[in-house]
């Protein structure tokens, strides 16, 4: 009966490690990819909900970047990762101005872009705190898109925002043969119900600073010819 007791001791406490051990390798989750996505400000605002300038001004026209999200290669991703974490704009406060430029929000009422940077913050920046604090996270963010100019890319492939129609094989074929990577690209609608690109997806390995191969890539809803809207 003795020997019975000890056995049953010794399992009991061999199950309570293990989920202890299951409990940590949960928390201590880490992600497969960052999706770096970028958005086309002619896309978002040509839509039946419009959209609102920054208080700074209208945008330049150019790619505005949407976020840097941590993703799993079977395409699903983690998100609010860290309910304590706040977002504190002290930390971000000398890359304001690169912020408004190249991650301007869009977003109606007007206003100035912490609400848009503390959402990107804390839905999908917080999932990357293994990586980055808050400052380093918005910073390797800018950094990424310096690497890519997309809209110059299109370009000298001859693709223009000028709300002509253009192959999206094309668009695709220009993003990679430039980058050696092949994109994911989102398309949204405008009132007339036509297809026009809205979004391109990047994948960075995860210390955020090196472009790589997409593991998987988004599905977009886009038609064969897409319009590239102007803004």
């Amino acid at each position: 009966m003795k020997h019975h007791l000890s056995f049953i001791f010794k399992l009991l406490i061999i199950l309570n490690l293990s989920v202890v051990c299951l409990c940590a390798s949960e928390s201590e989750e880490e992600f497969d990819f960052f999706y770096f996505v970028q958005t086309w400000p002619g896309s978002y605002c040509d839509t039946k909900h419009s959209c609102c300038y920054p208080k700074t001004g209208k945008p330049a026209s150019d790619f505005g970047i949407h976020g840097l999200w941590p993703n799993y290669k079977d395409g699903s991703y983690p998100s609010n990762c860290d309910p304590d974490s706040v977002f504190d704009k002290t930390q971000i406060s000398d890359l304001v101005k690169s912020l408004q430029k190249s991650w301007p929000t869009l977003s109606c009422p007007s206003n100035e872009g912490f609400k848009f940077w503390s959402h990107e913050w804390i839905k999908h920046g917080t999932c990357a705190e293994s990586v980055f604090d808050q400052r380093e996270y918005f910073e390797a963010t800018l950094k990424l898109k310096e690497k890519v100019n997309l809209l110059q890319i299109l370009k000298n492939a001859g693709i223009k925002p000028d709300d002509e129609f253009y192959e999206l094989e094309s668009i695709r074929d220009a993003i990679e043969e430039a980058t050696g990577f092949t994109p994911g690209i989102q398309c949204n609608v405008d009132s007339s119900r036509n297809s026009q690109l809205y979004e391109i997806y990047m994948c960075v390995e995860t210390s955020g600073s090196e472009f790589i191969k997409c593991p998987v890539l988004p599905k977009g809803r886009c038609a064969s010819s897409v319009q590239f809207p102007k803004f």
